[in-house]
């Protein structure tokens, strides 16, 4: 992971993933996981971005 690809996960997770891996279901759930508390996001975003 890149250190703008960290800060993102960081600030904004569902854009991080969203640039990363596009539209897909993983998206979805991170923002979902966003929307109902900001660490869950940043945990789901940094595991689905740190996956090869």
């Amino acid at each position: 992971m890149s250190i703008v690809s960290i800060i993102l996960t960081l600030i904004l997770p569902p854009l991080a993933v969203f640039l990363k891996h596009g539209l897909n279901a993983n998206f979805w759930i991170n923002l979902l996981l966003t929307l109902l508390g900001w660490l869950p996001g940043v945990i789901h975003g940094f595991y689905v971005n740190s996956k090869v």
